[in-house]
């Protein structure tokens, strides 16, 4: 997605992809930053570690509690500073509205998942007035605290921790569960029936088709995956980067051309 819009745009750059452990985050930026990177992105487990390992966060960061998108800039004795940044929040609502026509505003929502993805998700929903927001999560007591920070920041949003007992308009899965073939579905149908919802939403693009949204088509919800989601934080990262505007359709190409084969 990224080389094919620097290259659309003929800067002399390179997106590489790095895999580092948790416990080695610190010094991979230190290295990225020792080596001229012009910036990183982060992804599942290291958004919410890297809150405490860069120089300075943007509003964006300090907002959703997250980084995603690290932007390394020279001060005034020339030396780089780290400045972290999340565009996942304002990527998963345009991908929303574009990709399932979901109207946040008086929306009900059941989001799956209360980690550094699930945490933004949230926080994001509510601040776009969502009517009410249902919290799921393997560990409750992140989904708690996460529901604590709600009632605080957005008093007027409704949130519960647990499944609901009505229809909704939107279920959201921000976990990893479906990545691998191997996976389960992220809900538990036994306490909330996919016919109860409008959409279903999968941050997930790869696979393209994860079983939550097999089973949602097969129960008759709109649904998507996460490739609009991926497709617009990245251009918002690659402005952050490079001062340019994003060649948006270059990039949606490339990634369904690696996602779908096309």
């Amino acid at each position: 997605m990224h080389n094919a819009a620097f290259a659309a745009l003929g800067l002399n750059w390179q997106y590489v992809a790095l895999e580092v452990e948790p416990e080695n985050l610190r010094v991979a930026i230190e290295d990225a930053r020792a080596k001229g990177f012009a910036g990183l992105n982060l992804t599942v487990p290291h958004k919410l570690l890297a809150v405490d390992m860069v120089d300075e966060l943007d509003a964006s960061a300090k907002t959703w509690g997250a980084v995603n998108t690290i932007k390394f800039v020279p001060d005034a004795v020339g030396k780089l500073r780290a400045i972290g940044f999340n565009t996942d929040a304002n990527g998963l609502v345009n991908s929303l509205r574009e990709d399932l026509a979901v109207e946040l505003r008086g929306a009900k929502v059941l989001l799956l998942g209360a980690g550094g993805a699930g945490r933004t998700a949230a926080l994001k929903l509510a601040a776009e007035s969502v009517a009410e927001l249902f919290l799921v999560n393997r560990t409750v007591s992140k989904a708690e605290e996460i529901a604590g920070e709600i009632k605080k920041q957005f008093p007027s949003v409704k949130v519960v921790v647990g499944y609901p007992k009505t229809n909704v308009d939107l279920v959201l899965n921000a976990t990893s569960l479906g990545l691998k073939p191997e996976d389960g579905s992220p809900l538990d149908e036994k306490q909330f029936s996919l016919k109860q919802a409008r959409a279903v939403y999968d941050m997930i693009y790869k696979p393209a088709e994860t079983k939550l949204l097999a089973a949602a088509k097969a129960a008759s919800c709109r649904t998507a995956n996460g490739i609009g989601m991926l497709v617009h934080q990245g251009a918002k990262a690659f402005e952050i980067w490079t001062g340019q505007p994003a060649p948006v359709a270059v990039m949606r190409r490339a990634v369904e051309g690696s996602v779908y084969g096309v």
